[in-house]
């Protein structure tokens, strides 16, 4: 059974539909949530123990927040979460979506981990960090320059794992695939058919939920998950085990 037992776990995106989810998972397995999300969003939700509303993509708020979080108690955990992306094919990618993108989902996230790590090495209970990242980042399936941040997210937590190990901290990554979230509400409203389509591409013949990817993270930042480090955990519907739309083809 999970159990943080009052630990202070730290998360990014707490606002929007996967980082909803994970705050009802953490705070039911008795993490004290230090929900971090931008001006805009709300963080009032039952099982938010402490609010953190700073800007990702400005690194002085970054490390100011990092300070204030530190001030109140090490945390036990550091969920990276949020991530955006809207260029979706290399067409897309201009010079300004390719510096926000990167920022967002990599570079935030890196200064961030890097700001808290030094408070929580040598933990009696140890540390851990969880990167969500992408499929994206195994495979291309659109999305460049989303999917090349998610991939340097990838390596940076095999750093944090590789160097940091000896001082009691774990970095793992889970991996996605395609959650329904509102992030596919402009796709749909461009196809309304899409969500069906892309559903047949998954062995498992749907989409990831939500609260799926919420239990997943919540395992690998609890003391459950105690020997796990430097791994990155698939939470895709079977989408990375081959291609299924291939073998529906010869198959036929």
């Amino acid at each position: 059974m999970i159990d943080f037992a009052g630990g202070r776990v730290v998360l990014t995106g707490a606002a929007g539909g996967v980082g909803s989810a994970m705050v009802k998972v953490l705070s039911a397995g008795g993490a004290k949530v230090v929900a971090c999300d931008r001006e805009d969003m709300d963080l009032t939700a039952d099982g938010i123990a402490e609010s953190h509303h700073f800007d990702l993509l400005d690194d002085a708020a970054v490390a100011a927040a990092a300070e204030r979080i530190i001030r109140a108690g090490a945390p036990a955990a550091v969920i990276s979460n949020a991530g955006w992306t809207r260029a979706e094919t290399l067409a897309e990618v201009t010079t300004e979506a390719l510096d926000r993108e990167m920022d967002l989902n990599f570079r935030s996230a890196a200064l961030l981990s890097k700001a808290l790590l030094p408070s929580m090495r040598n933990r009696p209970s140890g540390a851990a960090f969880v990167f969500i990242s992408s499929v994206n980042a195994l495979a291309h399936c659109g999305n460049p320059a989303y999917s090349a941040a998610k991939a340097a997210l990838n390596a940076w937590m095999r750093a944090i794992a590789t160097e940091e190990g000896k001082n009691g901290v774990r970095a793992n990554v889970v991996v996605p695939g395609s959650i329904r979230t509102g992030a596919w509400d402009h796709r749909i409203a461009e196809k309304p058919g899409i969500l069906a389509a892309v559903s047949r591409l998954y062995p498992l013949g749907r989409l990831v939920e939500p609260a799926e990817v919420a239990r997943a993270a919540a395992f690998l930042a609890s003391s459950a998950a105690s020997g796990i480090t430097g791994v990155t955990l698939n939470v895709d519907a079977g989408l990375m085990a081959g291609n299924l739309p291939f073998l529906e083809q010869i198959s036929n």
